[in-house]
């Protein structure tokens, strides 16, 4: 019996399992490999790769991943594919030519990470998330908090339309993130810009001076404060320099986009931070409070906050007293909250004034009823007096307008009366020496 049969050739069937194996040994799927083009239909292609006894398939809905047709391509042209399957179920051996040029792109966007690269792209799309811009044949994302000059605070409708608004516009980004088997490529463009905004902060911190006034934007807004863009880079305003008066939250006295006048507080130049200050370059309402309040003096204000230790109480001209405990009533409350609240508007004595400390004392206990009484009615008939006051003064400018208007109507009517006048004057006068030339 013969070992080994024979077949067409003269090759034997160990001869070729043996060179099959040897195909397979030298090819693998997901290896990238350089072919020939030698055919082209709507199909799509038909690759020859050295070394391998097949021609590779590449479908056309492979092509359309890359938003171009078969006919885009040449015949005899060499082409980078990758191998996705040694045998589909028709036996073809199946490339891609996307997932080829991909792998490419992953290795760019690893040595772009590696080389702490700059690249420009143009964003193609955005969501509240961040934005896309095209990398190559992938899809890299821009987070909405590495996206440069994107105001903090927005809510993340108003970040939306911001963000769409750079739909095909050229963007300079850093890549920060490359994982290929989760198939995420990040890059920052803030980390991009980092350099030169660095540059422009030294450059204003060189520039500036404590105690000046510059000119800014609201670039954006946090709990802790407002940062203002004052060319380049940003300052912080923290809360507690917005105003004289308490302030919750910066919304309650800015908004992104405002210009505005900020004074220089602070320069760090080693921690490059600005500090900006808003209420510097307002009247200090304390160096005032003694030319509106005495002690004994009785006064309205509205309760702003209230604490374990007493409430602080809002009064004219934009300062915040303090109405402790042991002054809210005899025995002092041990919750004040059951006795003020937020909002309140309250009747109280000035039991103490310390402008140089930015204090003023406050008592609730020491008001009689029947002082509230006629402090209100006081306040109301203050009120209709004044109301009383400027309808007179209304009824007296509406007066003297139509006094006005009455003299400017017979100054009028003497005009026109002096120009009847004049030409009846002078028609008499020719009459006359009509007459006299007709006598001669």
């Amino acid at each position: 019996m013969q070992e080994d049969t024979l077949y067409a050739g003269g090759e034997d069937f160990a001869a070729l399992l043996e060179a099959s194996f040897a195909e397979n040994e030298t090819f693998e799927r997901g290896e990238i490999v350089t072919g020939t083009i030698v055919a082209i239909d709507n199909q799509g292609l038909i690759v020859s790769i050295a070394g391998m006894k097949r021609d590779g398939v590449v479908l056309r809905k492979d092509l359309e991943r890359m938003h171009v047709e078969p006919t885009a391509f040449e015949r005899g042209a060499d082409l980078d594919v990758m191998i996705l399957r040694m045998e589909d179920d028709d036996g073809n051996l199946l490339l891609s030519v996307s997932q080829a040029q991909q792998t490419e792109d992953w290795k760019k966007a690893e040595e772009m990470l590696e080389n702490d690269g700059v690249w420009e792209g143009v964003v193609s799309d955005a969501n509240r998330g961040g934005v896309i811009v095209p990398f190559g044949n992938l899809r890299g994302f821009v987070p909405a908090s590495h996206v440069l000059d994107l105001p903090r605070g927005l809510s993340e409708d108003e970040r939306k339309v911001r963000m769409q608004r750079m739909i095909g516009q050229p963007i300079t980004l850093k890549v920060i993130e490359v994982n290929r088997k989760r198939r995420r490529l990040v890059f920052s463009q803030r980390d991009a810009s980092k350099g030169s905004r660095d540059q422009n902060k030294e450059r204003l911190l060189d520039q500036l001076k404590e105690g000046e006034t510059r000119s800014g934007v609201v670039s954006g807004l946090r709990d802790f404060g407002a940062f203002v863009d004052l060319g380049g880079a940003d300052g912080l305003i923290h809360i507690s320099e917005l105003a004289w008066h308490r302030v919750n939250h910066p919304k309650e006295v800015l908004k992104v986009g405002d210009e505005i006048e900020v004074y220089i507080l602070r320069l760090d130049s080693e921690g490059k931070r600005i500090g900006l200050s808003l209420k510097r370059l307002q009247e200090n309402p304390w160096a005032v409070v003694e030319n509106h309040y005495h002690v004994g003096q009785l006064v309205e204000g509205i309760v702003s906050r209230v604490a374990q230790f007493g409430a602080f109480v809002s009064l004219d001209p934009g300062i915040e007293a303090l109405l402790h405990t042991s002054q809210i009533a005899d025995p002092a409350p041990e919750d004040p909250t059951l006795v003020v609240h937020e909002g309140q508007r309250l009747v109280m004595r000035v039991i103490s004034i310390e402008a140089e400390k930015q204090r003023l004392g406050l008592s609730l206990k020491d008001v009689t009823d029947d002082e509230k009484v006629r402090f209100r009615a006081a306040k109301a008939e203050a009120a209709a007096d004044a109301a009383t006051a400027a309808a007179e003064a209304a009824d007296a400018a509406e007066a003297a307008a139509e006094a006005e208007d009455a003299a400017a109507a017979a100054a009028e009517d003497a005009a026109v009366a002096a120009v009847v006048a004049a030409a009846t004057a002078a028609a008499a006068e020719a009459t006359s020496e009509e007459s006299t030339t007709e006598s001669l």
